[in-house]
């Protein structure tokens, strides 16, 4: 497991880092690059109350759509699943769940997207800017990032840490994020790959409602800044797609109950 070295700075929305690998730096923007909050409580009065999930769900796309989301950027679902495709600039096929959790376990079983500069991601993330992610890259088959922020700080990046799996791209693997009020446990086909105790994240430990985004975007499209580019693999090469994400099946459970969070 590799952690973040040094940083650049920031260009928003995309968070711009550098990670320590074997043999050479790497540049992470750990997160999603559609990822916003249309209110945030600790910036301004009067944001609505989100809607909690206060149960469990199970959503299996290989048979069709999920109400349990909104879609955005066209997804596509077929025998794999749901299919996040990158055709395009501009491209960023997103399913963003119509609820928040308040402490919970994700499961999402997927393939991610082939293609240098190409980003597979899936985060929970809250309206103040808490942020748990899983992301991947299209030119590292054999690999996946873990990274949380609180509240949107981003005066530190020494907090990503990239995980060996055997063909993210070609064979069926589970990602889970399990976060209680404690730690955070990110899992991989059932083994523990990183813990994070709440003790240890430096007061950045996510502790408000999170919804969970999943999608695809070009890290690499040539309109993006260099550190993001540089992070991603390169420049995407269009011609050579269309790069497809595909998601099997998700998985939640809520660990708080109610119907919604303030």
């Amino acid at each position: 497991m590799l952690f973040l070295k040094d940083l650049l700075t920031m260009s928003m929305p995309l968070r711009l880092a550098t990670i320590a690998t074997i043999s050479a730096l790497l540049f992470a923007q750990p997160s999603l690059q559609q990822t916003y909050t249309a209110c945030n409580p600790t910036a301004q009065a009067g944001c609505p109350a989100d809607p909690a999930l206060g149960t469990s769900m199970t959503a299996d796309f290989t048979k069709g759509a999920s109400d349990q989301f909104t879609p955005s950027g066209n997804p596509t679902y077929d025998s794999n699943g749901a299919g996040f495709t990158v055709s395009q600039h501009g491209d960023a096929p997103t399913l963003t769940s119509k609820w928040f959790i308040m402490f919970g376990k994700v499961e999402v079983t997927m393939k991610s997207a082939p293609g240098t500069g190409i980003v597979s991601s899936a985060i929970l993330q809250s309206d103040d800017l808490d942020e748990i992610d899983w992301e991947w890259l299209g030119g590292a088959g054999n690999q996946v990032q873990s990274n949380y922020f609180g509240k949107g700080q981003t005066t530190t990046y020494d907090r990503a840490a990239v995980h060996t799996v055997t063909n993210t791209q070609g064979e069926w693997h589970t990602y889970t994020i399990d976060w209680t009020e404690t730690q955070i446990v990110w899992q991989i086909d059932g083994n523990t790959v990183r813990v994070l105790s709440a003790s240890n994240a430096n007061g950045q430990f996510p502790q408000t409602p999170c919804q969970l985004k999943v999608g695809s975007w070009a890290g690499g499209d040539s309109s993006n800044p260099q550190g993001t580019i540089s992070w991603a693999g390169g420049i995407t090469d269009y011609s050579a797609g269309p790069f497809t994400m595909y998601v099997q099946s998700i998985a939640v459970t809520d660990y708080s109950t109610g119907t919604q969070y303030t």
